[in-house]
């Protein structure tokens, strides 16, 4: 497991990239407030938009998800942690006022960028908007 990027993973690094190249700024590895040891991939503060993009095999995306034959019990039981934690920090983030967007490793980058370039967008609007009222 050691030798598993948990982060800059390919997918991630594309999808900073593009972006980047739109110019959107942002913050990696992110602290998720109030939750110690988790962070958010691609974040952006102000507008408060977390992304995080999730390996198919630790998340147990619904197509690729696979089930190790050695050691079962204990990876059945880790990969369910890891869903559980999934569920919380989303339910922590979102009442806290972020919106998140969460993402498979097998999603295009490039359609990843433009919903996340979509969100922001929206997200700044709306906060400028509160700001004139």
């Amino acid at each position: 497991m050691s030798r598993q990027a948990s982060k800059d993973t390919a997918v991630e690094l594309a999808v900073r990239r593009l972006l980047h190249a739109a110019g959107l700024r942002y913050r990696v590895e992110y602290p998720v407030p109030g939750m110690p040891r988790r962070r958010i991939d691609v974040a952006f503060p102000r507008a408060k938009v977390a992304v995080l993009i999730d390996g198919c095999f630790w998340h147990g995306c619904p197509k690729h998800a696979t089930h190790p034959k050695s050691n079962a019990e204990w990876w059945r039981q880790k990969l369910a942690r890891n869903m559980t934690r999934d569920v919380e920090t989303t339910e922590h983030l979102v009442a806290a006022g972020w919106e998140v967007l969460r993402f498979w490793e097998h999603e295009a980058p490039e359609d990843v960028a433009l919903r996340v370039a979509a969100v922001v967008s929206r997200r700044r609007a709306e906060r400028l908007r509160g700001r004139n009222r």
